[in-house]
């Protein structure tokens, strides 16, 4: 591999506080050699490849805390080829993949398995997840130490609730002796068994069985009690009220070390988009409302919240296309995540380093992973976008094989152009 540089880019780069007119060197081996102002042509070598970036913006490939992968078991709604041609498409060079596969990634021969077969077909860094408890059944723990021993990057039930307080117990000490990462979904059981909507207005008004923000809260709460007695790495997966931001405020000001995540599509769409039942908008947690919405996107702003993901969950069109309550939850968003993160930006949210931060050096801190930074001596995973390029998403020329978007049609304004992977080209527009 050539030495590179990259001329005339905007460089933002929150793990360094960076936001400047620059240059970026990467060696032969693809990792960053200098950045910023003081990297200069004459400190690179003559055959070095030299790439106009044109002025716009150059920042650390993104890394997705929550993707849910479909190998093995579900080939026909995603696979590692299609997730990472998403990914790169998107800026995304990293990626937690969910356990949720069949089998479930539980136990070791399973976790091999995933990790060879990621180094084989996915051409992005892949980060899998084990799951918390046996099937994701919340009944009996998965070996922590074993599986983080082979490769594991966190636990999480995905869409599960460790419903059990006992259990939960016992999974924070567990943690916190060996210091594994757990990812919860904070939603209980008990108040969202049936439940496909938010509880309010619109369910009432569409005949659907709704959730109310306190089943998401209740989780919290109880959790971050736990975590007095059991201080270990303990991560909200994601979050979809402004009742559950009062709680982590209040938890956070005291002094309790936890990180939140929130999904993209709960930051840009709220309860009113599902409109006459549009089941590419059943999501989990649900779409709320808009003040909640508002919340969330404020949340980010103040630091209550430390990262946003995908919550990519392809799903094939026969699962969609059915009656609300009886179609399957979810929506692809790991190529348009950062295009739609941006849309906080324009319409003068968050400011762009904020939101670059939730993306890039935030999960890779939370994941304790040397990714989302482009220090000197970091792997040259870097993305190239344009913040002010209009475009229009259509779910036929998205590249993940399922198609269940929840924002077809929407107007975006911001578009990837290249993905570079460990110093090499990975995608271009």
């Amino acid at each position: 591999m050539k030495e590179k540089i990259f001329i005339n880019a905007r460089i933002i780069d929150p793990s360094q506080n960076m936001d400047e007119k620059g240059s970026l060197i990467l060696n032969d081996n693809g990792k960053v050699k200098a950045i910023g102002k003081s990297a200069k042509k004459k400190d690179v070598s003559p055959d070095a490849e030299i790439i106009d970036v044109k002025g716009n913006i150059l920042i650390p490939g993104l890394v997705d805390m929550k993707a849910f992968v479909g190998e093995p078991g579900y080939e026909y709604k995603e696979n590692f080829r299609t997730l990472s041609h998403a990914a790169l498409a998107g800026g995304v060079t990293s990626i937690v993949t969910m356990p949720n596969t069949k089998p479930f990634i539980d136990n070791v021969s399973m976790v091999d398995f995933i990790i060879r077969r990621g180094r084989d077909k996915a051409s992005v860094n892949l980060f899998p997840c084990a799951s918390i408890t046996k099937q994701s059944e919340g009944k009996l723990m998965t070996e922590f130490g074993l599986l983080s021993g082979r490769g594991i990057i966190g636990f999480s039930d995905v869409n599960k609730t460790i419903q059990n307080t006992e259990l939960m117990a016992r999974i924070m000490d567990y943690a916190s002796d060996i210091g594994v990462l757990i990812m919860q979904h904070a939603e209980d059981y008990e108040l969202s068994k049936n439940a496909c909507i938010n509880d309010g207005e619109i369910a009432t008004r569409l005949g659907l069985e709704g959730v109310s923000t306190i089943a998401e809260r209740i989780i919290i709460e109880r959790d971050l009690t736990l975590l007095s007695e059991y201080p270990c790495r303990y991560h909200i997966n994601q979050i979809s009220s402004k009742q559950s931001l009062e709680v982590i405020k209040k938890n956070k000001n005291n002094g309790k070390k936890f990180t939140v995540g929130v999904s993209i599509n709960n930051l840009s769409l709220n309860e009113n988009d599902i409109g006459e039942f549009k089941t590419f908008l059943k999501l989990s947690p649900p779409l709320r409302l808009e003040e909640d919405r508002v919340a969330l996107v404020k949340g980010i702003k103040e630091g209550l919240i430390d990262v946003i993901v995908s919550d990519h969950l392809p799903e094939d069109e026969e699962s969609k296309r059915l009656p609300f309550a009886q179609a399957a939850t979810g929506a692809i968003g790991v190529e348009t995540l950062l295009p739609l993160s941006l849309e906080m930006f324009h319409n003068e949210s968050l400011p762009i380093n904020k939101i670059i931060e939730a993306l890039t050096i935030n999960p890779a801190k939370i994941l304790k992973i040397k990714k989302g930074s482009l220090s000197k001596g970091s792997d040259g995973d870097i993305c190239i976008f344009d913040l002010e390029a209009p475009w229009k998403v259509d779910a036929s020329k998205l590249k993940s094989k399922s198609k269940n978007t929840a924002i077809e049609g929407r107007n975006l304004q911001g578009k990837v152009l290249m993905t570079y992977l460990n110093g090499q080209l990975a995608f271009k527009q």
